[in-house]
């Protein structure tokens, strides 16, 4: 998937009101991503992504994965983009849906495996859930 489209799925799942827009959350979701797995996956998953959003995830993979539940990364989110939890949770699944599509499944099953079961639902996979 080449970076236009993935934004232009992006926008069109949040509703969002243009390509800048889109562009915004989708780092900030990634840039929190990116603390949550680990720094191999972070790579791995960087290498299927288009390539500004791969520099995204490259520049903020840390030196370990840090342990935080849903909550958490909504709260992380909703700071990145100035917004509540709730909009933060819609901005997450837009984006980690379009991920979902994006990169092969071996890799999608490789960084939900590193997430608890609650985190599912935002790649599209409610039925991983618990």
């Amino acid at each position: 998937m080449k970076y236009d489209g993935f934004l232009a799925q992006v926008r069109e799942r949040g509703g969002y009101k243009d390509q800048d827009e889109a562009a915004d959350v989708t780092k900030a979701v990634l840039e929190v991503l990116a603390q949550r797995i680990s720094p191999g996956e972070v790579k791995d998953l960087a290498s299927q992504l288009p390539g500004p959003l791969g520099q995204v995830l490259d520049d903020a993979t840390p030196q370990r994965a840090q342990s935080f539940g849903i909550e958490e990364f909504y709260r992380r989110v909703a700071e990145r983009t100035h917004a509540r939890p709730r909009t933060a949770q819609w901005d997450a699944s837009a984006v980690l849906t379009t991920v979902a599509d994006a990169v092969t499944g071996g890799e999608l099953n490789q960084i939900i495996s590193q997430l608890p079961s609650s985190y599912a639902v935002l790649f599209g996979k409610a039925d991983l859930a618990d």
